[in-house]
């Protein structure tokens, strides 16, 4: 009996895929099965040039060590049906021109001119109807294809799951073909678009996902009102965390997965490489060539400081390969009623922030009615900096609410802390006092920290939409700190002075100005690292994340606003 077709269902018209068009890059055929698993994730790969080690990512990459490593070739030319030979070939690539796509098949069995592709995957066999998932079912499909392309038959092909130690066989019928076929073309379309797809809504494959903290599904989707409060999941914590160096006269070098720090003769230090995401380095300390080599392929970033805490530069390998972000950034750069909005946001976060940070730290032996007229003139300000008509509007805004904040600055020092920690107002270049030499070197490392974020997503740093464009400044890391400053920066400085961690004797004082001892720096770099590490509910999302991770969180999530991805960049207010 002949089905009758289902009334409910579209028919679909099978059509041969277009022609690849001349020059354009071939498709791998893994990126096909990630798109098949999720359209987002391949684009973020093929495309954008993301990746993220995870636990299943190195899993995977130790059970394709020995199918990596070679050790077969195909015939030159394929043999005839009469043939008998055994074919065995490990880690063969193979690219076809006509059908646009190229990949690496684990391993190709077969006799005579009749040969299958078997791939290799680390876990179990899942119990589908069709013996394995669609993703892994259409690349070896893909792979099959290959080789018919090149002159052999293939009919079928093998999935070998590692874990249980199974094979499934997977016929390579017409539906399957079409289906695979199908997949590279629309990976192709999806790379052609400017935009990555939109993210899986609240979908069970994100939490384990390697690029999730990349992805960003939950809290795109959020963004965008079309999925629930996000899941703790892009929040994790990172194992790495920065390596500060600040000897006068040290070395640093490399040894096995290992940087040795030796510092005149003393016993070297030794900090593993996967357990270091920057290498900070204050004054004169070296660096070999093998361990510059090192950062530079596991993309660790170097900073470099004067003696006195100057940021002079950093130093990082390829870095990002995409110029999607950095052609959305210069945009919005040159539309001057873009950049006005976005910086009226960063403008009024910064003011709630500082207003939320006086508000907490007011010390007792100061009375309410200190802080009372200030936190009104914040929150006034804040209002008028997001409505201001122009730049030079909002910066004298700005310049108002810094005036009313360091006016009150005095009420979150200890009352009865030594004389020298005595704060009349913020000044600098030079800093004329302990407390102004703490902040501006605060500040300096919040700008390293920020500069390095944006680096990372693919941003130019050097390219902001509030501060002005300067040779060697970079404006757009000066753009995002300056909401950062009350709850990174200026809290890290009330910890060390409060909590007596610096004395007026770590300073040096000379030609009008004040500079940090060794002792200081040191106890203000622990400082600023131990509040980076501590968690915040976010305003937005709602989980706890590290000011660390927030601002990794907060730069990829620029690159989605800078994308027209989401239309409202969410500024981090606490309360």
């Amino acid at each position: 009996m002949t089905p009758r077709p289902d009334p409910d269902r579209e028919p679909e018209l099978p059509l041969p895929p277009p022609q690849v068009p001349e020059g354009a890059a071939l498709v791998p055929v893994r990126m096909v099965n990630e798109f098949v698993y999720c359209p987002r994730l391949a684009w973020l790969m093929w495309v954008d040039g993301a990746w993220a080690d995870s636990a299943d990512t190195e899993e995977g990459r130790q059970v394709h060590k020995r199918v990596d490593a070679g050790g077969g070739h195909l015939p030159e030319s394929p043999p005839t049906e009469d043939d008998t030979e055994d074919i065995q070939a490990r880690s063969v690539a193979l690219t076809s021109e006509r059908l646009g796509i190229t990949g690496v098949l684990d391993l190709v069995e077969g006799d005579g001119g009749r040969v299958s592709p078997v791939d290799t995957k680390r876990g179990k066999r899942p119990h589908v109807a069709t013996g394995a998932y669609d993703p892994e079912r259409i690349q070896v499909c893909l792979q099959g294809l290959l080789l018919e392309d090149h002159g052999y038959r293939c009919d079928e092909g093998f999935l070998y799951y590692r874990a249980s130690r199974e094979r499934v066989r997977v016929p390579f019928d017409d539906a399957l073909r079409h289906a695979a076929l199908h997949a590279v073309h629309g990976l192709r379309l999806a790379a052609a678009q400017a935009r990555p797809p939109p993210p899986l809504i609240d979908s069970p494959k994100c939490p384990r996902c390697a690029l999730v903290g990349i992805c960003l599904p939950d809290e795109i989707g959020h963004a965008l009102g079309a999925a629930p409060a996000p899941r703790p999941l892009a929040a994790a914590r990172p194992e790495a965390l920065p390596l500060v160096v600040q000897a006068g006269h040290g070395k640093v070098g490399k040894t096995g997965e290992q940087l040795q720090v030796s510092i005149d003769d003393a016993p070297p230090v030794k900090a593993r490489l996967t357990e270091i995401s920057q290498l900070v380095l204050f004054g004169n300390v070296s660096v070999t060539a093998p361990a510059l080599h090192e950062l530079m392929r596991r993309e660790i970033p170097v900073s470099w400081y004067s003696y006195g805490g100057w940021f002079l530069g950093h130093t990082v390998g390829l870095g990002h390969r995409t110029v999607a972000a950095r052609e959305a950034q210069y945009r919005c750069a040159f539309d001057t009623g873009w950049s006005l909005r976005f910086a009226r946001g960063l403008v009024a976060a910064k003011i709630r922030n500082a207003r939320t940070l006086l508000r907490r730290n007011r010390r007792e032996a100061h009375p309410p009615e200190a802080v009372a007229e200030p936190l009104l003139a914040l929150k006034r300000l804040a209002e008028e900096a997001g409505r201001a008509p122009d730049t030079a509007t909002l910066l004298g805004i700005e310049g108002a609410a810094a005036a009313a904040y360091f006016g009150a600055f005095p009420v979150m020092l200890k009352a009865d802390g030594p004389a020298g920690f005595d704060f009349r107002h913020r000044n600098r270049r030079p800093p004329a006092d302990p407390v102004n030499a703490l902040l501006s070197f605060a500040y300096a490392l919040l700008v390293r920290t920020w500069h390095v974020a944006l680096s990372g997503v693919g941003l130019d740093p050097y390219r902001g939409f509030y501060h002005t464009v300067r040779h060697g400044r970079p404006a757009l890391a000066l753009d995002l700190m300056e909401p950062d400053r009350p709850l990174i920066a200026d809290s890290a400085v009330l910890t060390v002075i409060n909590n007596g961690e610096v004395a007026p004797g770590d300073f040096v004082r000379a030609a009008g100005g004040c500079a940090m001892a060794p002792t200081a720096r040191k106890a203000l770099i622990a400082a600023f690292e131990r509040r980076l590490e501590q968690d915040l509910t976010h305003p937005v999302f709602g989980y706890q994340i590290s000011y660390r991770r927030l601002i990794e969180v907060q730069a990829r999530l620029l690159c989605r606003h800078l994308q027209g991805e989401i239309d409202t960049f969410p500024w981090v207010t606490p309360r």
